[in-house]
């Protein structure tokens, strides 16, 4: 599995703990940046890693900003993105049993290292659980088309 990964400054240190950890379960990370902490505009590289998701060149998509919050409203910009903000362990199985994401946001300032590879590993594990949830997520996409 492909990932895409992208952060701003404010995401810096913990983007590379969870690419670490990825990496050591075997998978493919591509990062689309930042490279450092130098201030930077967080929509210049978490537009380029959901787009990598929408087009499939990445199979899934972790993003990371001080809170979360800015790359994941970027995210869900862009066609065919469902991009969660969580910042606990339930949320990250939820948003993928029910909502089937695509990609997972967190912010550096608000979750530290040990619960954000919980998270990650909650998120990355789950399985959509289809169903009655079908509906609800054809909906939501169908919104895109307005």
């Amino acid at each position: 599995m492909k990932i895409a990964v992208a952060c701003d400054h404010g995401g810096y240190r913990l983007k590379n703990v969870l690419m670490k950890e990825m990496v050591n379960q075997g998978y493919e990370v591509i990062d689309f940046g930042t490279y450092n902490e130098e201030s930077c505009d967080y929509p210049d590289f978490a537009s380029k890693a959901a787009k990598a998701v929408a087009s499939k060149e990445c199979d899934k998509g972790v993003v990371v900003c001080g809170t979360g919050i800015g790359v994941s409203i970027t995210c869900n910009k862009v066609k065919g993105i469902r991009c969660a903000l969580v910042h606990d362990v339930f949320s990250a199985k939820a948003t993928r049993a029910h909502n089937d994401t695509n990609m997972l946001a967190m912010g550096q300032r608000v979750v530290g290292e040990g619960l954000a590879i919980e998270i990650l590993n909650a998120w990355l594990h789950s399985d959509y659980e289809g169903g009655r949830h079908d509906l609800r997520i054809k909906k939501m996409m169908d919104l895109e088309e307005e």
